[in-house]
């Protein structure tokens, strides 16, 4: 199982794309808050999705099927691999000791993990931190600029069925990360 598309956006980085899109469309108006945040969650994770990086720096965790082969992680760009738990069938979950798994973050932030020695566990669960920037402040400004404008279209077009704006796109576009087939580590 993988962590869904957008998932730990950290509550200030919602927070300042609210202030931010409020300040484009010119309103000082507090009243849709809470459609203007869950509009730029959904903003964040097309982001994501469409430049193939975790936006704001958060903590993620994937379960992946033990199988001795090195496994990429679905997150990227990784920016630190922080543990492996062994997740056994019927029982309590086990930190893997450090010489039970390998990992690494190649030059392209995809982080892979091998599990050698996974004990009782059929699967592992694996916590790691991935993503763009620290903070919305430190966010690009290409990519931000893409957030606030396509969570201003969310709220000013919604129900209408009206596609995002070109410039989203065009925003994004240098940003964009495109995987080919994913390269295994080469170390042993």
């Amino acid at each position: 199982m993988r962590t869904e598309l957008g998932a730990g956006v950290p509550a200030s980085a919602i927070a300042e794309a609210v202030v931010a899109t409020r300040a484009f469309l010119r309103s000082g108006e507090t009243g849709e808050d809470t459609v203007l945040a869950r509009a730029a969650g959904s903003a964040f994770a097309l982001a994501e999705a469409f430049i193939g990086a975790v936006p704001i720096v958060a903590m993620q965790e994937d379960v992946l099927t033990v199988s001795g082969g090195w496994q990429r992680l679905a997150r990227a760009p990784v920016q630190a691999i922080a543990g492996v738990t062994g997740l056994p069938a019927g029982a309590a979950p086990f930190v893997l000791p450090v010489g039970a798994y390998a990992i690494d973050i190649d030059g392209t932030g995809h982080g892979w993990v091998r599990v050698a020695a996974p004990g009782d566990a059929a699967r592992v669960a694996v916590a790691y931190s991935a993503g763009l920037a620290g903070d919305w402040a430190t966010l690009p400004m290409g990519i931000a600029q893409g957030i606030v404008m396509l969570t201003a279209h969310l709220v000013d077009q919604r129900g209408s069925g009206a596609g995002p704006p070109a410039a989203v796109a065009a925003l994004w576009r240098p940003w964009r990360r495109v995987v080919m087939t994913p390269a295994r580590p080469v170390r042993a």
